[in-house]
């Protein structure tokens, strides 16, 4: 079933065929969101049975935003069904896809019209969240998830103080400029997402010790 989070936003949950994390993530979640002219479709993977409803929200062009190379899900078959439309990602995508035609590259100083991409990690990481400037949202693949109670920054550190001097000297720093964007939702495609003040929500996440979920 497709939700209406808002006006122009939808989200639909679908179990992933690769990924078995025990309850919480057991589904992860795909987006549409609806702007004049133009659908965006985040992350898609789409079950068979869904194709339908989601024919009903798609409008005009379509273009399809991947986070993270493992992300790339239903992207060249909703290509395929919406006239070719566009797969924008990391060119890490490409392993995953079969064929390079509709891929598109996308960078921090090139992403389509309304759609910001930025650089996580040090050493880079291969994921980009994305700013959709329509919805003020902020869209994470895998480094920022959604719990029963809050966002948490998903990262495994358990004690060892290699990595927590890491992740507080090298990725935390890359993630920060993030919590001063304009934005008003951060989606997150483990866990629910925040609709209304997710800025707020998201420096919360970010001044408490990383997450990391046990199967």
């Amino acid at each position: 079933m497709i939700e209406r989070l808002d006006d122009g936003l939808w989200a639909w949950r679908a179990r992933h065929p690769e990924w078995h994390p025990g309850d919480w993530g057991a589904e992860v979640v795909s987006f549409a969101v609806g702007e004049p002219g133009r659908t965006l479709l985040v992350d898609p993977l789409v079950p068979g049975d869904l194709w339908d409803d989601l024919d009903g929200i798609v409008q005009g062009t379509v273009e399809i935003l991947i986070t993270v190379p493992y992300h790339v899900r239903s992207a060249a078959d909703a290509s395929a069904r919406y006239g070719g439309a566009r797969i924008w990602g990391h060119p890490a995508c490409t392993k995953r896809l079969g064929s390079r035609s509709a891929f598109c590259e996308i960078r921090t100083d090139r992403s389509p019209e309304g759609v910001s991409a930025y650089a996580i990690g040090k050493p880079r990481r291969h994921e980009m969240p994305l700013r959709i400037a329509s919805q003020r949202a902020l869209v994470f693949g895998d480094s920022v998830v959604g719990t029963a109670e809050e966002l948490r920054v998903w990262e495994q550190i358990d004690g060892n103080a290699r990595r927590e001097r890491w992740y507080a000297e090298r990725f935390l720093p890359t993630l920060e400029p993030l919590a001063i964007l304009d934005i008003d939702r951060v989606l997150v495609t483990h866990g629910p997402s925040v609709i209304r003040g997710g800025r707020r929500a998201l420096r919360d996440a970010l001044a408490q010790p990383p997450w990391h979920h046990r199967s």
